[in-house]
């Protein structure tokens, strides 16, 4: 089989895990009294790691920008909440287990992709993909720029023996969109995520789908 590996994204794409980030957003929001958002709000704050979440939630919060200080102060208050809280309301998007077992029954790799912190990246799948032999799991980490940067995809193609030609990225936003296409990856923009069908189309997708066993159906032989 030509394809040998696929990349996931994370959140929005194997997890849906806004209400998990939303809640310990705006927990630290209320902590200095600041208005808070609806999960709905959310889905467009997510998908450029936390510090990015957080400068979102506080523009949307202040009506500007906020300064770097108190962006670390919720940040530091966001982090051990949402570490504790993690699991609360996040559950894998209907179809994602039996997709991940079809594909490791062709022998297909599997790896994720993410701009969540790496710890939180890795004890989500680890929590709940226990069963599944992921070649890598990546996740925003010291010294290496977050997606659309491609460094995070060519680390996995590295590690997993493949080429850009022999795998396929999968994920719900633009970002992702542009990452794939930034590392010269085949994209699957999904529709049961936090983003819409058109940012998909604009940012590039080569496929759309709307469910996860669809991606069986794209598989190169």
């Amino acid at each position: 089989m030509k394809t040998k590996l696929i990349i996931f994204d994370l959140d929005g794409t194997l997890l849906n895990s806004v209400e998990d980030l939303g809640r310990a957003v705006n927990h630290a929001l209320q902590l200095r009294g600041l208005v808070t958002h609806t999960m709905g709000e959310y889905r467009y704050f997510v998908g450029n790691g936390v510090r990015k979440l957080i400068e979102r939630a506080l523009r949307a919060s202040l009506g500007h920008d906020a300064d770097t200080k108190l962006q670390e102060e919720v940040l530091a208050d966001f982090m051990p909440y949402y570490i504790e809280h993690k699991c609360d309301y996040t559950r894998p998007y209907d179809g994602i287990p039996e997709l991940l077992q079809a594909l490791e029954k062709h022998g297909v790799k599997i790896a994720v992709a993410s701009n969540k912190f790496i710890d939180g990246t890795q004890a989500l799948v680890k929590n709940f993909f226990p069963d599944v032999n992921f070649t890598s799991v990546l996740g925003q980490r010291e010294g290496v720029p977050v997606k659309p940067n491609p460094q995070i995809v060519y680390d996995i193609l590295s590690e997993a023996g493949a080429t850009a030609s022999e795998a396929l990225y999968v994920g719900d936003t633009g970002i992702d969109m542009q990452t794939a296409r930034n590392a010269g990856v085949e994209s699957i923009g999904v529709l049961w995520g936090f983003r819409t069908k058109d940012e998909l189309i604009e940012n590039g997708a080569v496929h759309i789908i709307s469910n996860p066993s669809e991606i069986l159906n794209l598989l190169q032989e």
